[in-house]
């Protein structure tokens, strides 16, 4: 497969004026990006960039986070994509901890950069759409683009550090392409004429390969948003006759239960796709009926490039279920002891495949401790059915264990959502000097409907085991999320004191 920047060639060969990038009225054709990515490249290399280098890039969804990233691959180096919101001390650590050469950062948030990059003597260059575009042109394009082979890493994620540190998973450039051909040409069936949305982070593996690396490889158009805001995603949604939609659950939630949702004109949408956490089936069930369109529930992870599973387009849907494996890839479910578990049993999932990761950056701990007999450890738990569809059931570090019984935390979550006022939801364990756990909630409730604590543990009374049901529901404006919109649960406890 060699280097992935071959995408951005090979459609600059068949589309060179196809539309690439837009973002509010500004365009860029396959053409100008390929030119600026070569831009790119010179910059680098006049600054002594050799490959194998390692270049951050901390910039929201703009044109010039695809300029840097192509360009950083078209010169060899390896992209370190960055959520522009870390703080000073997160930033300098991932700088450090990556050997980080050089850094390009948000013009927003210049002097978080500054002195981030300062403490590792590295000088960052501030980016805004006027300066980059006079920095590129005053460098000679190299349109050369770096042989690079497939084991080589392409680019460093780092995960959550929900478990401590935060770690680079090192995806490669074969890792990237092969995932992003299955997105594109089985998935989602990418053409030229569609239009893709990136409302998902740049920076996250989600954003990269279901968005930009996707449209790259089938020049179709990605419209950028720079910040998710309901209203204004449904303003592009409309007036980009937008096809793909990509996002997480809490993305959807917000889509559907904004005030004028029904007002927007969504015909153009043919496909959305959902990842990154568990959608809850009543969301699912209400955007489709809401927007007409079929939302096709996927798995993965940052250490998978990230698409493991997946709800087939040409298959049977099933509601809740994150689908089949992937072509090229294998999942297991496997119990404490390393045992395979049976059909409707819970395990964790274990996977191996051309998207699995070839490691954590310079972490052989890690690693190691990763993988069992080759096969990459998730931490998630699911169960299989007797057709082969994957459910997730709960992180494994996010069980309750109440009274020596398992609580998952989703099945109470998606009992939550069928009450008529909730929103959003999170379940979680809280520690009891009788039971081990008690079961807690934090809800969010939808705009103009009214319930009481009592009234939503009295809803899941009624529906679950009474081991299960919440004891304690804390209602809030608003839950914790991450950078991708992802509900963090390791904040609630916080959030709720």
């Amino acid at each position: 497969m060699g280097n992935i920047a071959l995408n951005l060639a090979a459609t600059v060969q068949r589309a060179p004026h196809s539309a690439a990038i837009r973002i509010g009225d500004r365009t860029m054709d396959y053409t100008a990006l390929d030119d600026a990515t070569a831009r790119m490249a010179g910059l680098l290399k006049v600054g002594g960039l050799q490959p194998g280098d390692v270049v951050g890039i901390s910039l929201p969804n703009i044109p010039e986070f695809a300029i840097c990233y192509y360009g950083v691959l078209r010169a060899g180096g390896i992209v370190m994509p960055l959520n522009p919101l870390l703080k000073e001390r997160e930033l300098e650590f991932h700088l450090a901890d990556s050997g980080a050469r050089i850094c390009y950062a948000s013009e927003d948030f210049a002097d978080v950069a500054h002195r981030a990059a300062g403490a590792v003597g590295i000088e960052p260059t501030i980016v805004s759409a006027d300066s980059f575009s006079a920095l590129l042109a005053a460098v000679d394009p190299v349109r050369e683009i770096e042989d690079r082979a497939d084991h080589d890493t392409a680019v460093i994620l780092y995960t959550s550090g929900t478990t401590g540190k935060p770690k680079g998973a090192e995806l490669t450039h074969a890792n990237l392409a092969a995932n992003c051909e299955l997105v594109a040409e089985t998935l989602v069936n990418l053409t030229a004429d569609d239009v893709v949305l990136g409302a998902l982070p740049l920076f996250h593996v989600f954003g990269q390969t279901v968005a930009i690396n996707a449209a790259v490889k089938t020049g179709a158009l990605l419209t950028l948003v720079p910040r998710f805001e309901p209203g204004k995603v449904l303003d592009v949604l409309e007036r980009d006759r937008v096809t793909v939609f990509a996002g997480v659950p809490t993305m959807y939630s917000a889509l559907l239960h904004h005030a004028d949702a029904t007002s927007y004109d969504l015909a153009g949408l043919r496909i959305c796709v959902s990842g990154g956490a568990s959608m809850p089936i009543e969301v699912m069930r209400g955007f489709e009926e809401t927007f007409a369109c079929t939302v096709l529930e996927g798995y993965g992870l940052s250490e998978t490039s990230p698409v493991v599973s997946f709800n087939l387009p040409d298959r049977e849907r099933k509601a809740g279920s994150i689908g089949l494996p992937v072509r090229g890839v294998e999942m297991r479910l496997l119990d404490e002891s390393g045992n395979d578990v049976g059909d409707d049993a819970v395990g964790e999932i274990v996977i191996r495949g051309h998207n699995v990761m070839k490691g954590y950056w310079c972490n052989p701990e890690a690693t190691v401790a990763a993988f069992t007999d080759g096969w990459f450890r998730t931490g998630d738990l699911a169960r299989r059915d007797a057709e082969g569809y994957y459910f997730i059931v709960d992180r494994k570090k996010d069980l309750i264990i109440r009274g020596g019984y398992n609580v998952y935390p989703r099945e109470v979550e998606e009992v939550l959502y069928e009450h008529e006022a909730v929103m959003e939801a999170a379940v979680v364990g809280i520690p009891d000097a009788h039971l081990g756990q008690e079961v807690g909630a934090a809800i969010v409730l939808k705009p103009g409907r009214t319930a009481t604590a009592g009234e939503l543990i009295e809803h899941a009374k009624s529906l679950v085991a009474g081991y299960k049901y919440p004891r304690h529901i804390w209602l809030l404006d608003e839950l914790p999320k991450g950078a991708t919109g992802k509900i963090l649960k390791r904040d609630i406890a916080a959030v709720v004191k």
